[in-house]
């Protein structure tokens, strides 16, 4: 009777095991969903959405689920509770064998995640807003890192069924059953679950013994924090070895200027109160007069720094990391005119002149690339006023390439028109192969101000040289002629020599086509042409938000004027600009002829040339290396420590020692993607 008894219970244990197990498998079902903080790799909390599905943990950055950020598989994870000595409640997924916990794609089949702070690829700390909220999420996590056995178990024998018919149910199943364990993984899996348990039938909740006694036997057999593993504390021991390292909070930009191809978008209609702004600035000048001490009206003033306007060159940074790659110095010499070309689309309509940077004046900005889970860095600081020299530094070590040059802006007036000249180099260096290209620029031409149509091209020759490889790219930037059409505008050809011998010619306009025609073969490509599938696929520009800025940062310094001129108040504009000159001078008078001192760029006692302070040129190395990030404008690398103790090797983090901390990426190969919130 007893045994009859006892085998209906089984049956009746059986059955309702399947049901729960049969809900439990459709990925459809949401277990939990609610706001969570998680930790990042350099110990800073993001607020992150989280959905808890059977098998799945999904990350978005809002509750509408709109924009993805991770799918992390539970089938690889262990589940344990970490102490905080902060408010909440923590607890931590985690790879028993320090792999990644991270799903290729997306729900929707998405390659690439929302941007957010850079997260750990083998395990996530999370926060809780109280301690009956995080068990509630140790319960459902539990519960799902049962549902993930399921799949396998599912997926191992074939019987995966039609669950659901939607498209993210699809690719969340196919995600599990293609992580599918072996029989012998699957049943030690299996043993370590809630649902089955690590008791026998007689100890679970299906046995003759009443709720209360199995609830105290998990009691008799739990530790001391409550029945589950924990870990001693909130901090490990990459928090004591990198202490307050912390990134540059960076958003994306939001809004951007971009005028249309052609001449149309480079003419400037003058207005009659702004014409006589214009004939009381010009009897002041003399035909070949530097103009780098006139001050200018505001009604053509471009709203940002040139500091700002230097960094347009970096949209299109990706090129640089493709030439890299390449092997033949003439593919990667390519790569570095098309990348050049790229700079100069981007132009505000009509005629319009950037703010003359104030004495100390800094910039920064950086762009992520998808494609590599890397990010490439632009410091810019106004190092003189007297002469005006701008110094810049962009890097990208993963992707192995940097910039650092300076500019002397000049002007010169000529009657009818005057000129913008960019008096400098720049020197490209791809690190690991010590590859140096010294690049020049062409000059602004500004003509129509006395009679005529205000209209501004560029013009002269520049030259892109590579003394290691021999490699040499002419280009020049034509003017229009006096008697020239719509298709003289913009117009560029240049040559591309090795050595003496010629081996490419390039012509077309610079906003527009490019080609680029091979001399041996006679076979021509295009090599260069914004169309819209380019300029939407241009790297987005991250951003210091304004109250996040120094004092003497761009935006922050300029917001009055930038203000005044966007709304159209050029009273107001010229009384705020005047003031930050009235400063400057005043500052400059109390200085006397101590010499100013930048801080970020040096210069060189012999050869006069401005360079970055923590220029770093080494080669990435992919096992030492973990992430390059800024802060306060200085570039670093987050890198690991090979260090042995008692005759076992292991690794720690700890910032490179020519830098200060901040941090901003992580491995897009590991996690899905990241970056603050858009502005």
């Amino acid at each position: 009777m007893r045994r009859r008894r006892n085998d209906t219970k089984t049956q009746e244990k059986k059955r309702a095991t399947k049901e729960l197990f049969s809900a439990l498998k459709d990925p459809s079902v949401v277990i939990m969903s609610d706001w969570l903080k998680i930790r990042g790799s350099l110990k800073s909390w993001t607020k992150l959405w989280c959905t808890l599905k059977p098998g799945v943990l999904l990350i978005y950055k809002t509750p509408k689920a709109e924009h993805w950020v991770g799918t992390v598989l539970l089938s690889a994870c262990k589940l344990i509770e970490r102490p905080s000595k902060k408010d909440g409640f923590c607890f931590k997924l985690y790879h028993p064998l320090d792999k990644s916990i991270w799903a290729v794609k997306g729900p929707k089949g998405e390659n690439v995640g929302s941007i957010t702070q850079p997260l750990p690829s083998n395990y996530l700390i999370f926060r809780a807003a109280s301690e009956s909220d995080g068990r509630c999420w140790m319960d459902a996590l539990e519960l799902a890192l049962s549902c993930s056995s399921l799949y396998k178990l599912t997926a191992k024998h074939g019987r995966e069924g039609d669950l659901s018919t939607s498209s993210e149910s699809s690719h969340i199943l196919h995600l599990l059953q293609s992580t599918a364990l072996t029989d012998a993984e699957l049943l030690l899996q299996l043993n370590d679950t809630v649902l089955l348990g690590n008791h026998n039938m007689e100890h679970d909740g299906f046995s003759d013994k009443s709720e209360r006694e199995t609830h105290d036997d998990w009691d008799n057999t739990a530790n001391e924090n409550g029945g589950r593993l924990t870990e001693e504390s909130d901090v490990d021991q990459s928090d004591e070895l990198s202490p307050g390292v912390q990134a540059t909070a960076y958003v994306e930009q939001s809004t951007e200027e971009m005028a249309e191809v052609g001449e149309a978008s480079q003419v400037e209609t003058v207005s009659e109160e702004n014409k006589g702004l214009i004939w009381t600035l010009l009897k002041q000048l003399r035909p070949g007069m530097d103009l780098s001490k006139v001050v200018l009206p505001t009604f053509i003033l471009e709203p940002r720094s040139f500091l700002d306007k230097l960094s347009d060159y970096y949209y299109h940074a990706d090129f640089l990391s493709q030439a890299a790659l390449e092997e033949s110095p003439y593919e990667r010499i390519k790569h570095v005119v098309r990348w050049y070309l790229s700079g100069f689309y981007k132009k505000p309509k009509g005629l319009k002149k950037p703010y003359n940077p104030i004495l100390g004046e800094t910039f920064r900005c950086c762009w992520l690339h998808p494609q590599t889970d890397s990010c490439t860095f632009y410091v810019a600081e106004q190092v003189s006023h007297h002469p005006p020299i701008s110094a810049f530094y962009v890097c990208n070590r993963k992707d192995g390439f940097s910039i650092s040059g300076s500019i002397l802006a000049k002007s010169k007036f000529y009657g009818n028109s005057l000129s913008a000249i960019l008096d400098g180099k720049a020197r490209l260096l791809f690190l690991s192969r010590d590859e140096e290209y010294i690049i020049t620029m062409p000059y602004a031409h500004c003509k129509g101000i006395l009679y005529g149509t205000m209209t501004l091209e560029l013009g002269g020759k520049i030259t892109i040289e590579c003394e290691k490889t021999k490699y040499l790219t002419e280009l020049e930037f034509k003017l229009k002629p006096f008697l020239g059409g719509s298709s003289s505008v913009n117009q560029i050809s240049g040559k591309i020599f090795v050595g003496e011998e010629l081996l490419a010619t390039v012509d077309g306009h610079w906003d527009s086509e490019v080609f680029i025609q091979e001399k041996r073969s006679s076979h021509q490509e295009t090599l260069w042409n914004p169309s819209t599938d380019i300029r939407s696929a241009r790297l987005k520009r991250q951003v210091v938000q304004s109250e996040h800025q120094g004092e003497f940062e761009s935006e922050r310094l300029w917001q009055h004027v930038t203000s005044a001129i966007m709304d159209r108040d050029q009273v107001r504009a010229t009384q705020e600009k005047f003031v930050l000159e009235e400063a400057q001078r005043k500052e400059a008078k109390e200085r006397g002829d101590k010499a100013w001192v930048p801080r970020l760029f040096q210069q060189d006692a012999v050869t006069s040339e401005w360079s970055y302070k923590h220029t770093d040129v080494r080669a990435w190395d992919p096992e030492l290396c973990k992430v390059q990030f800024e802060k306060d404008g200085i570039i670093q690398t987050h890198e690991k420590i090979q260090r042995q103790h008692n005759g076992l090797s292991y690794s720690h983090t700890w910032p490179s020692q020519q830098k200060v901390p901040l941090i901003l990426y992580h491995d897009y190969q590991s996690l899905p993607h990241r970056v603050v919130k858009g502005r």
